[in-house]
């Protein structure tokens, strides 16, 4: 058997961290702390058919050249820095790693354990969605409601695998709305000024009312590092005084929080089901529409006239809702509804700035189900339009939050973009559900330019 490898010495650096003993605690103290991280070898891949993120069809067998995380070279006969590992992908595809356009990593634990949680617990089961979203080849996720800044931090550091996070911060709503997750009888906000839901307490959501503390939602969450800025300006499914044909937010109250994101040179991204909330919103500079399953032809037409992002889901609405109320329930199924038209219009104008994303929360074992989504979207769309979801279209969304972006270039294999890079066996622009077996087909996963799997 002829091996994959070959290095042109042998010399070798693993990455490594300079922490004899991170204990939990530790990583609390993460935005204190320097970290040692050493940078990998070149890596020189070889024979790979190239789905760059946007193209549809593959290139001709050619060599990509890694360096210092970035891909720095895509030809043939490329020259060989000094001490490359070369890797033969033997005529496989090479493709970007994929692009998690609305996550929760921060909200995975179960609806009843969330409640009572305190934030170790949080933090533990989010170690554990890391992993999971990279081993099912998502290197970039952009999350949209959670104190998810030193988990991102974490993971930027070497200490944790997992995707690089674009972090919103706790999604900003009013009373009443889809970040306002207090029991009933919790008194009100003007009789009890720390009347909180525990996802609240926990940095999860924040209830903002008025102009002066929409604005000061947005600039915490700017202050922590966000990369962009989310409000619900509609009902929602998990929240409970919040049916989805209602509108939230005044114009005044949606227009500070745009103002502060375009103060630091990023954007708004909105929670909204309905026509009403959708055209309000993108009358007053919101970039990305986040769900949308009950809009109408008229406000998609609107939304693309203004190159704003769409950010549906599939999967989750067809997902059962364990713990959930009648009245949640309800809603779901409103949603799912709504769903076959709003994908449907989408795919009859070729609506172009459309992205992958899979909102799952409370569930663990479903986020590690989520490439199933790709596969669900091909009743709407071809495979290369849902792969131009998941990588390159995403990407560009990425790259919205301007000077308030992290990293650099994702989604797409080309020169100068980050190194993240999967290895899949089998060709998913012929067959998308290869990508739905990710443990077997994608047999190798690189993030930054270090390996994470490598089974080819």
């Amino acid at each position: 058997m002829t091996s994959s490898r070959v290095r042109l010495n042998n010399c070798s650096k693993a990455r490594r961290v300079s922490a004899s003993c991170m204990t939990f605690f530790g990583l609390l103290l993460l935005p204190l702390m320097v970290i040692s991280v050493e940078a990998s070898d070149p890596t020189l891949f070889r024979d790979a058919r190239i789905f760059d993120g946007e193209a549809d069809q593959l290139s001709e067998p050619m060599e990509v050249l890694v360096e210092d995380g970035l891909i720095t070279r895509i030809g043939n006969d490329l020259p060989m820095p000094t001490s490359a590992l070369v890797i033969d992908v033997q005529g496989k595809i090479l493709m970007p790693g994929m692009i998690n356009a609305h996550a929760h990593i921060m909200l995975q634990l179960p609806l009843m354990q969330a409640i009572a949680a305190d934030e170790y617990a949080f933090a533990y089961t989010a170690v554990v969605a890391a992993r999971s979203l990279l081993d099912n080849g998502f290197t970039t996720i952009r999350d949209m409601s959670g104190d998810a800044f030193s988990l991102k931090s974490a993971i930027d550091q070497g200490l944790l695998p997992g995707p690089r996070i674009y972090p919103s911060g706790p999604m900003i709503s009013q009373t009443s709305g889809h970040s306002d997750h207090r029991a009933p009888g919790q008194p009100s906000r003007l009789l009890d000024t720390s009347s909180r839901s525990p996802l609240e307490l926990a940095g999860m959501t924040i209830v903002a009312d008025g102009v002066p503390e929409v604005l000061q939602a947005a600039r915490e969450n700017l202050r922590r590092g966000a990369s962009q800025i989310k409000i619900a300006v509609g009902g929602g499914i998990s929240s409970q005084s919040d049916p989805l044909d209602v509108t939230h937010y005044t114009e005044d109250e949606i227009s500070a929080a745009v103002a502060a994101a375009d103060n630091w040179g990023t954007y708004v991204a909105a929670h909204v089901y309905n026509s009403k909330g959708v055209k309000r919103a993108v009358r007053l500079g919101v970039k990305s529409i986040e769900h949308a399953n009950l809009i109408d032809r008229e406000t998609l037409e609107l939304m693309a006239s203004n190159e704003v992002w769409l950010s549906p889901q599939v999967m989750i609405f067809e997902a059962e809702l364990k713990g959930f109320t009648a009245n949640q329930q309800a809603k779901q199924k409103q949603a799912r509804d709504g769903l076959h038209q709003l994908m449907t219009l989408a795919a009859s104008m070729d609506y172009r700035n459309i992205v992958f994303g899979e909102d799952i929360v409370t569930s663990l074992a479903g986020l590690d189900q989520i490439n199933q989504e790709l596969v669900l979207r091909s009743r709407w769309f071809t495979p290369v339009q849902i792969l131009r979801q998941a990588t390159s279209r995403a990407g560009e969304l990425m790259a919205l939050s301007g000077p308030r972006n992290p990293y650099g270039t994702v989604g797409v294999i080309r020169e100068g973009a980050l190194a993240d890079i999967l290895i899949v066996d089998g060709n998913p622009l012929d067959d998308i559900s290869v990508l739905a077996n990710p443990k077997d087909n994608i047999q190798l996963i690189m993030k930054d330019g270090q390996v994470h799997k490598d089974i080819l």
